[in-house]
């Protein structure tokens, strides 16, 4: 089992970065993703989400910016960034969860810099 992320990098304000989340070893289908993310000296904070029903939630901060897709042939779920600015910069992280279980990644790190 087996959760990574994917797709970050250093961009400039106002443009776009789309992240992966990419399950190995059971299907995401029936969980929910949660994307988090935690900038330098700052507490892990929720972005934006998914349930097993596909009802999507998203901080204050990031809508209409911000989308979260889900592909169930590719096993994957994406947070589509547009517009990113400076204080999207942080390392995003995905969360697997059902019930009690959560599955967590490594984290891809996101800079939005000029």
């Amino acid at each position: 089992v087996q959760v990574v992320e994917s797709g970050g990098g250093l961009v400039q304000p106002g443009e776009s970065l789309r992240l992966s989340c990419e399950a190995s070893g059971f299907s995401l289908n029936g969980y929910g993703i949660i994307w988090h993310r935690q900038a330098p000296g700052m507490p892990r904070d929720w972005v934006a989400s998914i349930g097993g029903t596909n009802l999507k939630k998203y901080q204050e901060s990031v809508k209409g910016r911000f989308t979260i897709i889900r592909d169930n042939a590719k096993n994957s779920v994406y947070l589509q960034m547009n517009n990113l600015k400076p204080e999207d910069t942080a390392v995003y992280y995905c969360e697997v969860t059902r019930l009690k279980t959560s599955y967590w990644g490594q984290g891809t790190q996101v800079t939005v810099s000029s």
